[in-house]
């Protein structure tokens, strides 16, 4: 009888990964590509004349591509927006203070929490960055174990100078090779899925690439006509492809969401005269289009090349160009999979399933997106419109960053008025329209207060702005730290 049991359980196996009906009545899993760094032109799909990216590229020819997607303007803002659903400003810290890149507080609920509702396996690959953007001195308790992830397999931080290897909460490698990131995390990826194909998994795969210091396997390395960067983008693509092919060895393809992004734009810094990469020997990448990089809230700062792919399931060969954000996918992936979100708390993400779905029609017309800079917000976006909004050149508020070193000169300067830009003819950002538009711009300005009331800003705390360590009062302006500033305002004197 025992024996019958057992042939019947594994005859059912069989039929549920054979059949796509019986297997999506299992949540489905969930693979998250967060490149680092990646700008908004540095896929094949997304106009790079000579980056090579065939399998990205065959993936948005068979699902979506997002031509309105955001994240944050930088690293670890960007990493905390996309784990729990919410613009940084908003997100708890320990201590009650913010930090430039936030140190998640243990209350904060990422999404691997939120699917562990649901019995998934979660597992990080990759760069973290959210327990303090060191590779040594980091809370351990605010690692990936002790936020949801069952595994991890990763690096605290950033690669600025070299990359500690971490296997769950122990390090099993000083200064690893940075050439071996890429495919050492996909393999991570691949016995976890491997691992896991009988269950909902999550796999959450933050490349450490194409960060700087740049690197790639000798199977890569010097063979990209766009240098270095362009070795690194070009095994993360195939890396993905990797991926995929896992996914359809397994008979996993009918029940898995692939979505692919970037953390912020290009690292403008690491080119020539701070420009779009271009020569072979630029380390950083390319907005295409949109104005800027990496540290600014311009377009090409916070605007990210993104993929989705389930076939069956989004529809293929279709593009979105409704406004979506990293911070929706913590609501999205948890209606997708019938988990609950929090409630005790305002997220800033909606669920946007309906545009996984090719269903334009339901977007929300009037959906606003927040452009936050560290501890201010200096633009707001609604429809097709975005206005920047009136600041110094060097804001005092932003201490050591108030003279942004990261972008070119051109894109540094403040706004002694309104600047109202019309994102579907200009997405360069190049001129203002606010003369010609005033009840845009009133409409507009009316939106950043609201924003202001509920997020905050640099001269005041919004009245859903968490705090989760004991107050006597709730202060009246964000408590930064690490903002000091090293050089003085133009026109200070000496």
């Amino acid at each position: 009888m025992k024996r019958f049991s057992r042939i019947l359980r594994k005859f059912l196996v069989i039929i549920a990964t054979a059949s796509p009906g019986l297997a999506a009545e299992r949540p489905p899993n969930f693979v998250l590509i967060f490149v680092d760094d990646l700008g908004y032109a540095d896929l094949g799909c997304f106009g790079s004349p000579d980056i090579r990216t065939p399998r990205l590229d065959a993936l948005a020819g068979e699902g979506m591509r997002f031509n309105h997607f955001y994240a944050q303007h930088i690293c670890g803002p960007s990493r905390a927006a996309l784990m729990t659903g919410c613009h940084p400003l908003r997100l708890a810290e320990k201590g009650n203070v913010k930090e430039v890149h936030p140190v998640l507080h243990t209350k904060e609920i990422t999404i691997a929490e939120v699917l562990k509702q649901k019995g998934y396996a979660n597992g990080c690959f990759g760069k973290w960055d959210l327990a303090r953007h060191s590779q040594t001195n980091f809370d351990p308790k605010l690692m990936p174990n002790h936020q949801g992830f069952d595994y991890f397999f990763g690096t605290p931080t950033s690669n600025d100078g070299y990359v500690d290897l971490y296997r769950n909460a122990e390090r099993i490698e000083k200064k690893a090779d940075m050439g071996l990131l890429t495919k050492r995390y996909t393999d991570e990826v691949l016995g976890f899925i491997e691992k896991h194909k009988k269950e909902p998994f999550f796999a959450y795969v933050p490349y450490t690439m194409v960060h700087t210091r740049l690197d790639a396997s000798p199977e890569f390395k010097g063979k990209s006509p766009r240098g270095l960067y362009g070795d690194a983008v070009e095994e993360i693509d195939f890396s993905c492809g990797r991926i995929i092919d896992k996914l359809k060895e397994l008979n996993l393809v009918g029940n898995t969401y692939f979505l692919f992004t970037s953390d912020n734009g290009p690292w403008l810094i690491k080119n020539k005269n701070k420009q779009d990469g271009k020569l072979r020997r630029d380390h950083g990448g390319s907005a295409g289009v949109l104005r800027s990089g990496k540290v600014s809230t311009w377009e090409g700062g916070v605007r990210v090349p993104t993929i989705l792919w389930a076939p069956g399931r989004v529809p293929a060969g279709t593009e979105c160009d409704k406004i979506a954000a990293t911070i929706d996918l913590l609501p999205t992936f948890a209606g997708i999979a019938g988990a609950d979100v929090p409630t005790d708390r305002v997220l800033d993400g909606v669920d946007i399933a309906p545009l996984f779905a090719g269903k334009f029609e339901e977007a929300d017309e009037d959906r606003s997106f927040a452009y936050y800079f560290i501890n201010s917000l200096q633009a707001v976006r609604q429809g097709k419109w975005k206005l920047h909004l009136p600041r110094p050149a060097e804001p005092e508020w932003l201490g050591k960053f108030a003279r942004n070193g990261h972008i070119a000169l051109k894109d540094r300067g403040g706004f002694q008025m309104p600047f109202l830009v019309d994102l579907e003819a200009d997405p360069g950002e190049s001129r203002s329209l606010a003369a010609e538009h005033p009840e845009v711009v009133k409409k507009l300005l009316s939106l950043a207060e609201e924003i202001r009331a509920d997020i905050g800003d640099h001269d005041r705390v919004g009245k859903n702005m968490r705090f989760f360590d004991p107050l006597e009062k709730r202060p009246e302006k964000p408590m930064f730290v690490g903002l000091k500033r090293t050089t003085k305002p133009k026109g200070a004197k000496k």
